[in-house]
């Protein structure tokens, strides 16, 4: 597993045709090929060798390597963007956006792609979940979250963003989308979420569970590789563990795999 985490001098935001199609900085730049449909993403630079069992530890330290990657995301389900399907989303979005970071969206891609670390060229195909967000984010505080998406073979796909209830039992942020594989994107919420509440490895179940028109769909779900940033837990400071990782999803039979996100504030996780 390799990670960066560092500041760089910011690319000039003007593409070729002479349009703000670009986002980069240091030595990772995002080009806009075709709005809302096809974007890639290149790295040329360095990058941390690491481990999950390193993360867990909380070691930041660890051999650098040359790595190089080039990505082409085709975006595969319509954009979500977070507190338009619902007005109570839209409303909690708004008093807790500080957290949110501003205004978002999120979108499923395909992908192909190849990377190079050494000498060691690797092609390979994939999906993931593309987030544009703007605004600064106030993370102080913050009581945790959980995050899941994915695209599967046939076209389906789901995402949710839930927060978890405040630290007085009062609901939070909840909402998400279920997408069939045709037409647009239906709304949902999150009626049973994988928490962090440990700190494992892989392995670990993080199925849910997703309330909509469509009624109630139930996605199996199973850590595959995952990274911990966890703050000191005796500090009074210390903002919300994080985790982020990949999971095998099932739904109705049918696999793929996706991105899970959650966050707990650090005291209350058991090791």
């Amino acid at each position: 597993m390799f990670r960066i985490r560092e500041k760089g001098e910011r690319h000039s935001p003007i593409g070729s045709a002479g349009k703000p199609t670009v986002l980069g900085a240091g030595p990772l730049e995002f080009r806009c090929i075709e709005p809302f449909r096809v974007w890639t993403a290149t790295f040329d630079g360095t990058a941390m060798q690491t481990s999950t069992a390193d993360s867990m530890r909380g070691s930041s330290d660890g051999p650098r390597a040359k790595m190089q990657f080039h990505i082409e995301a085709t975006m595969a389900v319509p954009p979500w963007t977070l507190g338009e399907p619902s007005t109570e989303a839209a409303k909690l979005a708004s008093s807790e956006g500080d957290v949110m970071g501003g205004a978002r969206y999120e979108q499923l891609f395909r992908a192909v792609g190849v990377v190079r670390v050494g000498g060691d060229e690797q092609r390979f195909t994939g999906s993931g979940t593309r987030v544009r967000r703007q605004g600064t984010r106030e993370m102080a505080g913050f009581w945790g979250h959980c995050m899941q998406s994915a695209v599967f073979p046939s076209g389906r796909g789901f995402g949710y963003i839930t927060y978890r209830p405040h630290p007085d039992g009062s609901g939070s942020y909840n909402e998400g989308y279920v997408f069939t594989g045709d037409g647009g994107l239906v709304p949902a919420r999150v009626t049973q979420a994988p928490w962090l509440s440990k700190v494992q490895a892989n392995g670990e179940n993080v199925a849910l569970v997703l309330e909509s028109a469509i009624g109630t769909v139930k996605i199996g779900g199973e850590t595959i590789w995952s990274v911990f940033n966890i703050a000191d837990p005796t500090s009074p400071h210390a903002l919300a563990g994080l985790y982020q990782g990949g999971a095998r999803y099932v739904w109705d039979g049918e696999e793929t795999y996706g991105a899970i996100e959650r966050s707990t504030p650090p005291r209350d996780l058991a090791w």
